[in-house]
């Protein structure tokens, strides 16, 4: 005889999207660095243009994909 252990539908807590406005602190991990102080002018404006894109995603880590698409935004092209 096995038993089966079920669990609830609504079990799965996303951690990531907080509760209520309080427990939001603002501050998102960065994938690269926190600080663009060292870099190039053309550097820390693309590493300005990527956090940006992540906040406004909501991503915590980019693709290559859309780190091209940044990287059009800003007008690179081949």
């Amino acid at each position: 005889m096995s038993h089966v252990m079920e669990s609830p539908v609504n079990s799965f807590l996303d951690r990531r999207v907080p509760r209520n406005e309080s427990e939001f602190t603002g501050r998102e991990r960065r994938q690269f660095t926190n600080s663009h102080e060292e870099l190039s002018p053309d550097a820390r404006e693309l590493a300005e243009a990527i956090d940006n894109y992540k906040l406004a995603h909501r991503r915590r880590f980019i693709t290559f994909e859309e780190m091209l698409h940044v990287m059009q935004i800003l007008g690179y092209h081949k």
